[in-house]
């Protein structure tokens, strides 16, 4: 089967997302006087730093395969959170409608002027939105809850503030995931670790990523 990009490179993947943090675009510079300015040259870009548990030798043959797909840092991947695969609220996808939510099918109704807070519709009644949850607006643009909402009957939630602020593409109409909310990444060149014990031929893999627009 040919290999579409971008790859899913974390799809079962043996291990975990050890940081998964946004790098700021930031100087700094002091005064005379001792004020610290702070000068933004860029909205922030995810970061992440990934690693596998022991694996056997065959195992971890395999994985140095499927980083080879990304052709060091040329190609881009599929990276979120594994540990926010689903929302806080509802781990492993127990929606509270059941299979009527697939954690795909709602929608942007609104983008507030503070260009950080948005409602989102189309949820299931009674809905939480969870502070520390993530979700994707449109096809790549990945955002991190930093407030508790709960959904009207209706599913509307309003007032859902995120960060990083929303980029200047994302539109009222967009749709919003909050399963495996993804944004695309490379890796970090020189950063692939896959050593092997030199008895047992067992080893680990781990690597970095940042965010690729």
């Amino acid at each position: 089967m040919p290999i579409s990009l971008p790859f899913d490179l974390l799809a079962d993947f043996p291990g975990w997302a050890t940081e998964f943090q946004l790098l700021r675009r930031e100087e700094q510079s002091r005064a005379a006087g001792g004020v610290t300015v702070v000068k933004d040259l860029g909205a922030p870009l995810w970061q992440a730093a990934y690693a596998t548990t022991t694996l056997s030798p065959n195992d971890l043959d395999y994985w140095r395969a499927r980083l080879d797909v990304l052709d060091g840092g040329q190609q881009q991947f599929l990276a979120y959170p594994l540990s926010r695969c689903f929302p806080i609220a509802y781990p492993n996808g127990s929606w509270p409608t059941g299979s009527a939510f697939s954690g795909h099918t709602a929608t942007l109704s609104a983008r507030w002027a503070s260009n950080k807070e948005l409602t989102v519709s189309d949820l299931p009644a009674g809905y939480v939105v969870s502070r520390g949850d993530f979700l994707r607006i449109g096809s790549r643009n990945l955002h991190r809850v930093v407030n508790r909402v709960v959904a009207s009957g209706a599913g509307v939630a309003g007032g859902v503030e995120v960060r990083p602020h929303f980029w200047p593409e994302t539109a009222v109409g967009d749709a919003v995931s909050v399963h495996k909310p993804f944004c695309l990444m490379t890796i970090v060149p020189g950063s692939i670790s896959t050593p092997a014990d030199l008895v047992t031929g067992r080893g680990a893999i781990s690597f970095r990523a940042i965010e690729a627009r």
